[in-house]
């Protein structure tokens, strides 16, 4: 009866320290809109923050996910809030938080704050691809949508040929309520899922915006170089360091 005893503890325990911790991970005091409890990001539901759980490619001279972050931190979301989006597409997230930068970043420029081969939510080892890195990968399928669309998923005939195993999918995009909200995306309205994918970038285009990448149904065989306003939520691709 001892040990029943002393194993309940332990599980009461257990218990409390991860409802503690999911609490601080999901503080909304946090400076940044992100808690990351010390150098490395903190672990969360879904697919998180380990490479270990994603499907990856090289292509060319590049390493690639072959889909997107599904890492839960705060000012991310699903799209049309609902779990079952984001297990298909990933996570939605600004521009700021996809960098692990000051949520203030998403209205001004951060250049100062931006590092090479800038790692912000992405595991260990990668990071957020820069516009460079996007061309680098355009010219190495040719620059063909087709090339890295996904084979299904994709409105219509919108759908590719998948021949580098990226899989790129139609995530769709959120935009915060009111169109200008820098502190609560969490009220979103959300279009595009099925019709287009759009990925950010580390690199800046001006104050508020970012330059992207896309691609959308209606075009089989682009892949568009944009560029998206911060403070709307996209989809996020790790590249190798």
């Amino acid at each position: 009866m001892k040990h029943k005893h002393i194993s309940k503890l332990v599980l009461v325990a257990a218990f409390w320290l991860f409802s503690c911790a999911d609490v601080e991970r999901n503080s909304p005091y946090d400076s940044d809109g992100i808690n990351y409890g010390g150098k490395d990001p903190v672990k969360a539901l879904g697919k998180g923050n380990d490479i270990a759980n994603y499907r990856t490619v090289q292509i060319g001279e590049q390493v690639w996910m072959a889909e997107n972050l599904d890492y839960r931190v705060l000012f991310s979301r699903c799209y049309d809030n609902k779990e079952s989006n984001c297990k298909t597409y990933g996570r939605l997230y600004t521009w700021a938080t996809a960098m692990n930068l000051p949520i203030i970043c998403n209205k001004i420029s951060c250049s100062s704050q931006i590092s090479a081969n800038h790692r912000g939510i992405c595991p260990e080892g990668w990071h957020i691809p820069s516009k460079e890195d996007w061309d680098e990968l355009v010219r190495a399928v040719g620059s063909l949508g087709r090339n890295l669309k996904a084979v299904s998923g994709w409105k219509q005939n919108g759908s590719g040929e998948d021949r580098y195993g990226f899989s790129a999918l139609p995530g769709g995009r959120g935009n915060p309520a009111g169109g200008s909200s820098m502190v609560d995306p969490y009220i979103s309205t959300f279009n595009d899922v099925g019709e287009r994918g759009t990925w950010l970038s580390s690199s800046e285009y001006s104050d508020v915006f970012a330059y992207d990448r896309n691609m959308t149904y209606y075009e089989v065989n682009a892949i568009n170089r944009g560029y998206i306003r911060k403070l709307d939520l996209f989809s996020v691709r790790c590249v190798m360091d």
